[in-house]
């Protein structure tokens, strides 16, 4: 995430086209033409080992069509329900848990909508973590929703740990009413990472930042912005959501895509992707100009939405929302649409 720090929580083949540059052959390709195979798949009831479902409330829940089971604790699931204070200096400190439904395949994890709280004060919402960590691989989500509003910070990253030294990627961000999702690099050591402008044909997205390192003072890391409105809130939602894809190869680089739901790939539906087929990322961070090794490893898979917080908070007024960020958290009724319902988060290798 777009934040001060974190202590916790889990393509083209070479082608010539007319006018563009011919890439000779190099070990800093996109990606090889591997196919991946599933190591760790969360959907419904499994998605903890067991199945939690996020909701504030039972009716709520009902209302949306979304399912919605009595309460359980279960020390043994896979990820973990974190109710510390968030790092981002949001009011995300608890969630609402809850055992998936029999006949749902989604995962919901919502912003409490029917609370009264004082203006300034805290409002439930939801983080979620993976006790699993990963040093590379396919990492995809499948969401139907995701959270939007003025106040908003959804995300959907990994991080490694001692923040920055183990690194950070931001799969999935935005705040309050933007449009595009915004995709991110935190590096932390003294080994470069930035992203390499001089073959800004290896990603359809734009940069807004190209030097990834961050510190606890200057943490905005390195970003690339998807040119599809469809990749965050209100565009995302109404297109029937989409897949979210990070490959994250230590010899070539990171890649993220973007699927709309009519443009998800056959291979991935199929669980047998084969990223090397998909075409042009959204974002590529390159090995040529960044040390991957070093700068990303042992990193866990993060879900949350803020509201307010550092970024959202700080940029609220400057992105068209009306009043103050504190008073929004007020009023509940502001969050009857930040939820996440997702179909499934997979890792492959």
């Amino acid at each position: 995430m777009h934040s001060l720090y974190k202590f916790c929580l889990s393509i083209l083949p070479l082608t010539i086209r007319v006018g563009a540059r011919y890439h000779a052959p190099s070990p800093y390709s996109r990606t090889t033409a591997k196919t991946y195979s599933i190591k760790d798949f969360y959907s419904g009831e499994d998605f903890f080992n067991g199945g939690n479902v996020i909701f504030q409330s039972k009716s709520d829940a009902q209302d949306k069509g979304l399912a919605y089971v009595n309460s359980t604790s279960d020390n043994d699931n896979d990820n973990d329900n974190d109710n510390d204070n968030d790092n981002d200096n949001g009011s995300d400190t608890n969630i609402y848990s809850s055992s998936s439904s029999s006949s749902s395949s989604l995962t919901v994890f919502a912003i409490d909508s029917t609370s009264t709280v004082a203006a300034g004060g805290s409002r439930d919402a939801v983080r979620i973590t993976s006790q699993k960590s990963y040093t590379g691989g396919l990492f995809v989500m499948d969401a139907s929703k995701m959270p939007v509003g003025c106040s908003t910070w959804p995300s959907f990253w990994t991080v490694g740990p001692d923040w920055p030294y183990g690194g950070e990627i931001d799969i999935v961000e935005g705040i309050n009413d933007q449009t595009k999702n915004q995709m991110t690099l935190h590096s932390g050591t003294s080994n470069a990472c930035t992203i390499d402008t001089d073959d800004s044909d290896e990603y359809t997205g734009t940069v807004l930042a190209s030097n990834c390192y961050s510190t606890e003072s200057s943490d905005a890391g390195c970003s690339i912005m998807d040119p599809d409105t469809t990749s965050f809130a209100y565009g995302f939602n109404n297109a029937g959501g989409g897949v979210f894809a990070l490959l994250w190869d230590n010899s070539t680089g990171m890649s993220m895509w973007h699927f709309a739901r009519s443009d998800i790939p056959s291979d991935l539906t199929d669980q047998a992707p084969t990223p090397s087929t998909w075409g042009t990322p959204s974002g590529f961070w390159s090995a040529k100009t960044c040390d991957i090794t070093d700068n990303f490893y042992d990193h866990q898979m993060v879900i949350d939405t803020t509201i307010c917080g550092n970024w959202a908070g700080g940029a609220y007024s400057q992105s068209g929302c009306s009043g103050k960020c504190t008073d929004m958290v007020a009023d509940a009724s502001n969050y009857v649409d930040a939820y996440w319902a997702i179909n499934y988060v997979a890792v492959f290798q």
